[in-house]
């Protein structure tokens, strides 16, 4: 009878990548259908981590956090958890192989956002590997289903969309990581500096992943591509529109997508997807 405790602890982590993430979401309803409950799998186990650094203030987030890291390799171990979150992420781990150094490599980087308020260069990129690069190889394990050639090719691809997608997320969110939670994730940079000359510079280094993440959909299997090219595209055009946005206003206000855009996008790309236009 533990399909049925399964099956709730899928949907426990289907509903939170919906409740959290409209982008993630977007990209994970246009995977084939064995395929999304893996990452939606993923997704809520690392939103999870990502709540108790970032929102449980007034509770001692390094004990939550090492509680969650102690039982997450407990739910790997034994195969089970009562948290239905760890419960799915175990399964998805098991059943992939996902290394345990990916996790391991996560999981630091939650740390750090207990620890760090601002980055130099070394911290950021380990930083970014660990918060958004392991993240994609994670899902790079359950796109290829074991190819571990392939898997191999296209490992470097996965960790630039990965950190291309978090880098935006840091400047869409600088204003509010930097106010309410007193962070400065891009290294040498002072906000009370910051003008439209850094911005550009960020910007530049972001189009560097994201050429490189590109390159890697091309490669994908195709019960994985127009997901994961979902997920790009609503990033890309959330990038699009950062880079149109000036300083100034990116430091006083969040840049977002709206839905009837989000819309425009979902049907756009399943007209080059199913004309072989990507």
């Amino acid at each position: 009878m533990k399909e049925l405790f399964d099956q709730l602890s899928i949907d426990m982590s289907k509903m939170t990548t919906r409740r959290y993430s409209t982008s993630f979401s977007l990209g994970i309803r246009f995977l084939q259908k064995d395929l999304r409950e893996p990452i939606y799998s993923i997704y809520g186990f690392v939103r999870f981590a990502d709540e108790i650094v970032d929102s449980f203030d007034g509770f001692d987030k390094k004990t939550l956090l090492d509680k969650f890291t102690k039982e997450t390799y407990e739910a790997i171990e034994q195969k089970i958890s009562l948290n239905p979150i760890l419960n799915a992420f175990q399964y998805v781990v098991n059943t992939y192989q996902i290394p345990h150094e990916l996790i391991d490599t996560f999981l630091k980087s939650m740390e750090m956002d207990l620890e760090k308020k601002a980055y130099d260069k070394a911290t950021y990129d380990e930083y970014i590997l660990g918060s958004a690069e392991v993240v994609g190889l994670m899902c790079l394990k359950v796109f290829l289903e074991g190819n571990q050639k392939e898997y191999d090719r296209l490992k470097m691809n996965a960790m630039k969309l990965g950190s291309a997608f978090q880098k935006i997320n840091f400047l869409r969110d600088l204003n509010e990581d930097y106010n309410d939670l007193g962070r400065t994730y891009f290294p040498g940079i002072n906000l009370d500096e910051f003008n439209n000359t850094v911005k550009i510079d960020i910007e530049k280094d972001i189009e560097k992943d994201f050429a490189l993440g590109y390159e890697g959909i091309l490669m994908l299997p195709k019960k994985a591509r127009f997901g994961v090219y979902m997920a790009y595209k609503y990033y890309f055009k959330l990038f699009k529109k950062i880079k149109r946005t000036t300083a100034e206003t990116i430091l006083e206000e969040r840049v977002r997508i709206p839905n009837r855009k989000k819309a425009r996008i979902l049907l756009t790309s399943y007209v080059r997807h199913n004309l072989n236009m990507l």
